[in-house]
């Protein structure tokens, strides 16, 4: 009988057991109450999942009766690890809560609007504080060593300036936005990602690829968003300060306050010391120039009725540089005796933004620098003041399937200098720049269906010396409905007036002269770009693969000649065109033992066509690669950091065939460790050794500056043409010259640092 029984309850049993059903549901994110997007579900013992859609709705369909381990994780959100039992089709709903020490994927730069950066038409990279904090460094500029595509360049070998090239673009190709405001530029690159406290920054946005139609000159090749904290939401207090075997200190301090209930105040410093003289090549020069620098940075935020916007941001900064040969003193500073660079710089930023009280769509936005730059390059004075005051009116309005943003910006540019830059036409009197730059640009967001997104913008700007300029753009976004595969398709204009005292420190160091042959035009650019993105679940983790290709055709560009003659640099329009393509890949794992990796990878070739003749333009690489390796032993609470860049072969300047320095860079890397310990409160110590294999440029060459021992060509031998006569003391017929540089001479060491963040 109880066989009978047994068979019969099987009879009904069995098909609820071995049901299909469905889970369910919709994710937020807590601070924002707004979908959260890509983020990735999974049941752990079935090793299934999915990816939140546009609207942060998500389905695990097939499931039989049980119970589970759901995981939900998402870049810069805490993951949420939960039991669930599923009886029949199941609907659960999730708020994700921020990682306060990742970031928030929101991004602003490639549209000029919030956006999340998996619903974006532009691809952009996104920088955090936590990924700056695995291999720290004293400013933002050396931090971008390992973002893929990214490199900063040293130009200067005695000054030790320099500039950040993207997808092997010079420098000023990139354009520096802090806070969406284009007051990092021209006089100022060079030093505008110096003192930038770390401790204020909230993220580091990239975009690659032209950029002018939202932002005007200047991004040609790409820009780079600094984008600082909202005094509302940073820790009361936050501390970073470490320092180096090579005697180099960093100090970054933040503090916010509330004056009054609706006004919220963050105010922070930067201090950067390296006073140790440094010589490992005997050459009797400093490897690393000593620097003295101050940042103070004050930010407001004013809480308005009807949650209008509206914030004002002041910078001060101040720094004192110099190398040189190792017996230079102040007192030697212009002379003839003993050669050193010496630069003052004053700098002061002023920026903000005001919500306008129509309807919470008109925002207007508003900055002003001004920069004073006191040097010499050996006996040559370089003296200049630049001043930019820049203003835009900015209308966004949502409608229907279309997002629309209109702009006004308004630019104008003061510079005066005692170089050849402002001189009048018979080089008898100064003639600064003073230049107009007033213009429109229309976006238009189309929204084609729930998961494909059509870009179209133009750009109209009249240059008060150069006339009219037109810069269009257009962008497709298409992905599936779990935002699995997202393809990107970009293409844009580029537009940018050159001022080469103000980019090129080359055309102020050493013994070559500055030559500007005919007037310079500007330089003209069309781009593309496309980029894929897809993300892939495994059972014990995830990997997303984000893969691009670019191409960038230029006329008019401007590049200069260190060939012709090797005792001048000349700067003339390219007569034909030049191209910089490329294709990257970057990697992103995660694993649930607490092993990250990202891992990327670009190769480029970056080409002129003058007079139909092809070659590689000078100091842009083959190939780069970066990566970044993470693992947490959480019952140590310590973090291990192995960060770490390689670079390819480029092309040097050299002084000419007799010049037995290589003409090409070999193939190098820096790689660097950090060991990392969390305590209560928020406290944190970390340590560890940067350029592992030190690695210096030196060491490969017979010397890195030419004619080091006679810096003012006093012994140097000349013909009535102005080439060198080769002599005794000077066998290869060389002139002194620091632009033979192509890494930082800066070997291995060790640093120790400290910080802390109180909420």
């Amino acid at each position: 009988m109880t066989k009978y029984i047994y068979i019969i309850l099987s009879f009904f049993i069995a098909p609820i057991a071995n049901a299909q059903f469905a889970l369910n549901g919709k994710i937020t994110e807590k601070s924002l109450q707004e979908p959260a997007i890509g983020i990735s579900v999974y049941l752990k013992e079935l090793k299934k999942g999915t990816i939140t859609d546009n609207a942060g709705n998500f389905q695990i369909s097939n499931l039989a009766i049980g119970e589970y381990t759901l995981v939900i994780s998402g870049v810069s959100f805490k993951t949420i690890s939960r039991k669930i039992e599923i009886k029949g089709h199941e609907k659960l709903d999730f708020e994700l809560e921020t990682n306060h020490e990742s970031l928030d994927e929101v991004v602003v730069t490639g549209t000029m609007k919030e956006i999340s950066k998996m619903a974006s038409p532009v691809s952009v990279d996104i920088i955090s504080p936590k990924f700056l904090f695995k291999n720290p460094t004293p400013s933002i500029f050396d931090a971008l060593q390992n973002v893929n595509g990214v490199r900063p360049q040293i130009n200067c070998n005695v000054c030790s300036t320099g500039d950040i090239h993207i997808n092997g673009l010079e420098g000023p190709y990139t354009m520096v936005l802090i806070d969406g405001m284009p007051i990092v530029s021209s006089l100022s690159t060079v030093y505008g990602l110096s003192g930038i406290p770390v401790s204020l920054i909230e993220r580091v946005e990239v975009v690659k690829g032209a950029a002018s139609t939202l932002y005007g000159s200047e991004a040609l090749g790409g820009l780079i968003n600094i984008i600082t904290k909202n005094a509302k939401k940073a820790p009361i207090l936050s501390f970073d300060t470490f320092a180096t075997s090579w005697g180099e200190v960093n100090t970054d301090l933040a503090i916010k306050f509330k004056p009054t209930p609706k006004i919220n105040v963050l105010s922070g410093v930067n201090y950067f010391h390296f006073n140790t003289l440094k010589d490992y090549n005997k050459d009797n020069f400093t490897d690393l120039t000593l620097q003295k620098r101050i940042s103070v940075f004050n930010k407001i935020s004013f809480d308005r009725a009807k949650n209008r916007e509206a914030s004002i941001a002041l910078r001060l900064f101040y720094e004192d540089r110099f190398g040189g040969e190792l017996n230079w003193k102040p007192v030697n500073r212009g002379g003839d005796d003993i050669y050193g660079e010496s630069i003052y710089t004053k700098r002061l930023e002023l920026l903000g933004n005001y919500q306008l009280p129509i309807n919470n769509k008109i925002t207007l936005q508003y900055s002003y620098t001004n920069h004073n730059q006191n040097s010499y390059y050996g006996t040559t004075s370089y003296k200049a003041n630049q001043q930019i005051a820049f203003g835009q009116l900015v209308w966004n309005k949502p409608a229907a399937k279309h997002d629309i943003l209109v702009g006004l910006p308004y630019r104008y540019t003061f510079y005066d200098d005692n170089s050849p830059a402002t001189a009048s036409s018979d080089n008898k009197s100064n003639k600064p720049d003073n230049i107009h730059l007033p213009g429109i640009f229309v976006q238009d967001e189309i929204k084609l269906n729930t998961n494909n997104v059509l870009l179209m913008g133009v750009r109209y700007d009249y240059n008060s010396v150069h006339g009219n300029i037109f810069t269009p753009r257009f962008a497709l976004k298409l992905a599936d409905d779990n935002n699995l595969n997202i393809v990107r398709f970009n293409i844009g204009r580029g537009y940018r007036v050159v001022n080469l005292f103000t980019e090129d420190h080359a055309a102020l160091t050493g013994a070559r002269k500055v030559v500007v042959s005919g007037n310079l035009k500007p330089e003209q650019s069309w781009n593309g770009n496309f980029n894929l993105v897809k993300k892939i679940i495994f059972n014990n983790g995830f990997v997303g693969i984000d893969a691009s290709t670019f191409y960038t055709y230029f006329s008019n560009q401007i590049l200069p000649d260190y060939k012709t003659n090797i005792n001048e640099i000349i700067y003339k329009n390219l007569n034909g065109y030049a191209i910089s393509k490329g294709a990257s890949l970057n990697l992103d794992f995660a694993f649930d033992n607490g092993l990250k990796i990202l891992a990327g990878a670009t190769i480029m070739d970056v080409t002129k066509y003058e007079n139909k003749v092809r070659s590689r333009q000078l100091l842009t690489e083959r190939l780069s690669g970066t990566w970044a390796v993470s693992y947490e032993i959480p019952k140590l609470k310590i973090n291990i950091d192995y960060t770490g860049n390689l670079t390819g072969p480029m092309l040097l300047p050299t002084l000419g065939e007799s010049d037995p320095r290589p003409s090409q860079s070999p193939t190098w890397s820096v790689q660097n460790i950090q060991l990392s310990r969390k305590f209560k409160n928020n406290i944190e110590i970390y340590g560890g050794i940067k350029n592992l294999l030190n690695f210096n440029p030196a060491k490969s060459v017979p010397f890195i500056i030419a004619r080091s021992n006679d810096p003012f060509d006093k012994n140097v031998n000349f013909a009535t043409n102005g080439s060198v006569i080769a002599s005794a003391n000077n066998p290869f017929a060389l002139t002194f010259d620091p632009t033979y540089v192509y890494a930082s001479q800066q070997g291995i060491r060790g640093f120790l640092g400290f910080r802390v963040a109180l909420k």
